[in-house]
């Protein structure tokens, strides 16, 4: 019997089409020999492919101005009932992943109930975790969901837009040490991709020659479609683009195997 998995993301407001969800659906499924049950949490679910199980997001029980920022993913979906997936194990992916490798060793990897993230590769030491991909199984984290509902403004105020920080102390606070994802498994398109200075503005980006690679994280900017184009501008939304010093390094030459793999 072929073994199922759920794979989970999560899409808001207008920063992401439904095309992009659409893509993430279509690589998991491409790169796994196991049958896959892949859900969107969105307010808006118009365009998603029929290969997506549409879920309603999250009700977070805070004021409309307290509700920002991404808690709605690091907070929102660590629901007790996500889904109806309680007692399930879910893999989350953000919508700026590009999936490079083959994902069965991935499925496998998780032990018993225990919460899986990548290492953060911005922050010293091993107390913060990248939540572009994270797992867990759901009815295990509801405590996250609720302290922020009881606490919007102290939790904002302590962490600000670093919501994957939030994520990763409350764990802590519980279950002790983050496990990470190997190393070797994920990498970052800012921090391994692109070209140092100033060879960024003379070479194309490069696919980092990491044996069992599986993911790109695409976190911040530039996403996936701006590294396609060439294009780092300083908002997703407005488009506003780098001034005075940042024109020297926010720079990006067209990423063509992008599109290779982001469909």
């Amino acid at each position: 019997m072929t073994e199922k998995y759920n794979v989970i993301c999560i899409k808001w407001g207008s920063g992401y089409p439904s095309e992009d969800a659409n893509k993430l659906c279509s690589m998991i499924k491409r790169n796994t020999s196991f049958d896959i049950d892949f859900y969107c949490f969105t307010d808006n679910p118009e365009g998603l492919s029929p290969d997506i199980i549409v879920k309603p997001l999250p009700v977070m029980h805070v004021a409309p101005e307290d509700n920002k920022y991404a808690y709605r993913k690091e907070a929102g979906l660590c629901d007790d009932n996500l889904g109806g997936l309680t007692g399930q194990r879910v893999f989350f992916f953000d919508l700026d992943s590009l999936i490079v490798g083959n994902l069965d060793e991935f499925f496998r990897y998780p032990e018993g109930d225990k919460f899986y993230i990548i290492n953060d590769w911005n922050t010293r030491g091993n107390h913060v975790g990248q939540a572009s991909c994270y797992s867990f199984v759901v009815g295990t984290l509801g405590y996250v969901k609720e302290y922020f509902e009881a606490h919007p403004k102290e939790v904002v105020d302590k962490f600000y837009t670093a919501s994957q920080e939030y994520l990763s102390s409350k764990v802590i606070e519980k279950y002790g040490p983050l496990n990470f994802w190997p190393d070797n498994w994920f990498c970052s398109f800012r921090f391994h991709c692109i070209p140092k200075w100033p060879l960024r503005f003379f070479m194309e980006p490069k696919i980092p020659k990491q044996e069992g690679l599986k993911m790109i994280a695409f976190h911040g900017l530039p996403g996936l479609d701006e590294a396609s184009k060439g294009i780092w501008c300083m908002n997703k939304n407005d488009r506003k683009y780098p001034r005075g010093v940042k024109k020297l390094y926010k720079y990006v030459r067209p990423t063509t195997w992008v599109d290779k793999y982001w469909k």
